[in-house]
């Protein structure tokens, strides 16, 4: 049976453990409205204090919805919020891209939407780096992926694939919920159907399996064989996502 309160109190010394040995300062963390990142926000926040915690909304021709969400978390555990409208840049890089040829909508939009996350990632990480020059501390970002998420490869390499810390990286979905219950994650936040807030739809639409069936093949539980499969078969088509070849020179 899993027990909420003890999992986040462990999550919560891991986080505090690793910050400790590594003699870190704070985090910096991209806030999307979702249930992962208030989560995540929770725990950091609980961990090294709301004062060594910084939040970012990113948009990038994205809903006002998903930053007044983002902001009911910052109120609730009383992080900075920050502000970066990534939309005039996305504009720029693709006004250069279009000086390379003439690209039909469909041609660039798996290109469209995974540079999104990337450049969100690149200005989380400018902004850790900033602060560690700034506060008298290192600063570094926390990754907001659960275990589902991960089982399928449903991140953007480049883009929410990088973190230096991943506290919910063992966390079914239903888990990351639970946890975040006992965190006080704003019910809005915490029971809205997940997505990535960059296609207009939802993460289980987008996949075509649901984050529930992801858990039952995690933890070995009977499941449909056609919706096993799916899955399974996304699992492997991921596999690039996660092993990078590296040549190595005979002898070494």
């Amino acid at each position: 049976m899993f027990d909420a309160k003890k999992e986040k109190d462990r999550i919560v010394e891991f986080i505090r453990d690793y910050y400790q040995k590594n003699n870190l300062k704070g985090a910096v963390l991209g806030i999307s409205g979702g249930k992962d990142s208030g989560v995540v926000a929770g725990l950091m926040c609980e961990a090294l204090g709301s004062e060594n915690v910084v939040g970012v909304t990113l948009p990038c021709h994205s809903k006002l919805a998903d930053r007044q969400d983002a902001l009911l978390v910052s109120q609730k555990f009383g992080f900075e919020m920050l502000n970066i409208d990534l939309t005039e840049t996305y504009e720029a890089f693709k006004k250069q891209v279009g000086l390379l040829g003439d690209f039909s909508e469909e041609e660039t939009h798996n290109s469209d939407i995974n540079i999104k996350p990337r450049l969100r990632m690149a200005s989380v990480y400018y902004l850790a780096a900033l602060l560690s020059a700034t506060k008298g501390g290192t600063y570094i970002v926390p990754g907001t992926s659960n275990a589902c998420e991960l089982y399928v490869g449903y991140f953007t390499k480049g883009g929410d694939s990088v973190y230096d810390i991943a506290p919910i990286y063992g966390l079914t979905v239903e888990e990351v919920i639970k946890v975040g219950e006992v965190l006080g994650v704003p019910e809005k936040v915490l029971y809205r159907a997940p997505d990535d807030g960059l296609s207009g739809m939802t993460d289980e639409q987008k996949m075509g399996v649901k984050y529930a069936d992801i858990a039952k093949v995690i933890n070995g539980e009977q499941l449909d064989e056609k919706e096993k499969e799916k899955i399974e078969n996304l699992h492997r088509k991921a596999a690039h996502k996660f092993n990078v070849p590296v040549y190595k020179k005979e002898g070494k």
